[in-house]
């Protein structure tokens, strides 16, 4: 069984274009919100899901999430919020495209100016730089060594040497180096942040020959060389001695905090891009599919965008173009394309906001999140019922801080002219707000919880929750199965009121369209209510399947609604078998 506070389903894709329109977008946290939207094509509805946030700094920034913090290994969206929680509060989508077998992923990755995997220089990249900025270009990777000789190349990150090459991993690709036959590895450590366009200077502490995998030192890489490569590494290198390895892109990208791939580019200069010249091939980017993609508007905020798709009659999805296209009625002036297909995730605080195509949700390599570090406190019920029956009893209110803090509680009580404030300094974690704060029944009406924090190192942040208390409706009982006749059978629907209110009851199929009006809008006293079913249609006609039996009350209070499910088979006709 359900309550909910009555709303619209979906919202029209006027909402997610920023339209007025008559529901407001969801508030995930100051700064941040989520809108679904539907467009209708000549080819079938099209679900567009939207987060939008503020320029990326401060206390909410949009950076690439590593699963399981490694590049090899995959791992869901809604884990990789998870895991972060104690860190950050997430909302975001899937990032880059990938290696199924591996879960590499296919382009750049750096985080925090650390460089993880490369550029894929047949695709786009997209860049955070340290003013909020989202750059979106082509880049490519040159990487070096230096022992007692001179420079030799690098040509893999965190991915297999060719032939005759050698590759650095570094503690973020996972525990150890895969095995590769013939190979020599030469282990660094302590090794110094990958930064770009930096001399990074490493003691060597072990040269290891024979091909097996080599354990990579957390803080330490390995330098892994094959054939030519393998021979220069053995003479050019001396265990206690000093190895210089430097990390390039080119062209330089200065600036740059953090970076993923992805592509193709989908806007530019607020153009739409029909071809944008990348390495994709035309099965990837002209059919109708789920999509995601990220883009930013001209005064700095970003849209982070999920398309449904693969779905009659719910969502069909869009082509890339289609994609770019929406970015652009979105506000973006800038845009890039991320993985699509089953891939496409859009979650919040670990929970999915969009259907995957696949039925659930598929394990990623990357995600690309709006993370926030300031005080959070997840959404309570749009309403609770304190009535004993079982259904929202509670709000379930607390608050979570990442950071030691200094916090204040406000609660706002309906006709309450004297706020309960309370402040106390908490380490970071998660912590319950008693409600009703002080005991006893809580008032009907709309109440709110204010909380307040200023972390150790001074940033401020705030949040606002609301909820309406209503124990209008209650204890409805609907029978779970019955079989119908032809003529029909009673069946009896109870509920229970605690004051007067004006209530309808009707009854839903699976996909939500009415099958049958019992009440309309009558104006009911307090107290038990009982309304009788014959088990058929609107059209008289016996009804056999899933069904859902919806009240809906508006009372003084509010408006609310119960809902319950029940089965109808039909019943052999007397004298048949």
């Amino acid at each position: 069984m359900r309550r909910l506070l009555a709303t619209a389903a979906v919202l029209s894709l006027a909402v997610v274009l920023g339209a007025p329109a008559g529901a407001a977008p969801r508030v995930l946290w100051p700064g941040v919100t989520y809108e679904l939207g539907v467009q209708f094509t000549p080819r079938g509805p099209v679900a567009i899901h939207v987060l939008r946030g503020p320029r990326p700094g401060g206390l909410t920034t949009l950076e690439p999430v590593l699963s399981n913090d490694t590049v090899v290994e995959r791992e869901t969206l809604t884990s990789m919020q998870r895991r972060l929680a104690s860190q950050a509060t997430a909302a975001g989508v899937n990032g880059d495209y990938f290696t199924f077998a591996t879960g590499r992923p296919s382009g750049v990755l750096m985080r925090e100016g650390g460089l993880v995997t490369p550029p894929n220089a047949e695709r786009a990249s997209a860049g955070i730089t340290t003013d909020g900025r989202l750059e979106v270009r082509r880049a490519s990777f040159v990487g070096s060594w230096r022992g007692l000789g001179g420079n030799r190349v690098v040509r893999s990150l965190n991915a297999p040497p060719t032939a005759d090459g050698s590759a650095l991993y570094t503690d973020r690709y996972g525990p150890a180096t895969p095995p590769l036959p013939g190979s020599v590895a030469l282990v660094l450590f302590p090794f110094p942040a990958p930064t770009p366009e930096v001399d990074l200077v490493a003691p060597a502490v072990e040269l290891r020959a024979g091909g097996g995998a080599v354990p990579i030192p957390a803080g330490g890489a390995v330098l892994l060389a094959r054939g030519q490569s393998a021979a220069a590494l053995t003479a050019e290198t001396a265990v206690g001695a000093t190895v210089t390895v430097r990390l390039s892109l080119r062209p330089t990208w200065p600036g740059v905090l953090s970076a993923f791939g992805g592509g193709p580019q989908l806007v530019r200069d607020g153009v739409p891009l029909y071809r944008s010249g990348e390495k994709f091939t035309t099965r990837q980017l002209g059919p109708r599919a789920p999509r995601s993609a990220v883009g930013q508007l001209a005064d700095g905020r970003v849209v982070l965008v999920a398309v449904d798709g693969r779905q009659p009659g719910y969502s069909v999805g869009l082509t890339s173009f289609e994609l770019a296209q929406a970015l652009v009625r979105l506000g973006a002036v800038t845009g890039i394309g991320l993985d699509s297909g089953g891939s496409t995730t859009m979650a919040f605080d670990g929970r999915l906001l969009n259907r995957p195509s696949d039925g659930r949700e598929r394990s990623i390599s990357t995600g690309v999140m709006l993370l926030y570090r300031g005080v959070f406190a997840p959404e309570p019920p749009a309403l609770v019922s304190p009535n004993g029956d079982g259904v929202a009893e509670s709000p379930g209110l607390g608050y979570r801080i990442v950071r030691p803090s200094s916090v204040t509680i406000t609660m706002r009580a309906p006709g309450s002219a004297a706020p309960l404030t309370s402040t106390a300094s908490q380490l970071p974690g998660t912590y319950p707000v008693p409600f009703p704060p002080t005991g006893g029944a809580p008032g009907p009406g709309k109440w709110s919880l204010e909380v307040s924090a200023v972390d150790d190192v001074g940033q401020a942040s705030a949040i606002t929750r609301t909820f309406v208390v209503d124990d209008t409706l209650g204890f409805l009982r609907v029978p779970r199965l019955r079989a119908v006749p032809p003529q029909g059978r009673e069946i009896s629907l109870t509920w229970r009121l605690s004051r007067a209110a004006r209530a309808s009851v009707t009854v839903l199929d699976e996909t939500g369209k009415l099958v049958r009006r019992l009440l309309g809008g009558a104006r009911l006293p307090a107290g038990e209510q009982r309304v009788v079913w014959d088990g058929l249609g609107a059209n008289r006609r016996r009804l056999a399947g899933r069904y859902t039996v919806r009240v809906v009350v508006a009372s003084e209070v509010a408006r609310s609604e119960l809902t319950a499910p029940i089965v109808l088979r039909r019943a052999a006709e007397p004298g048949k078998r």
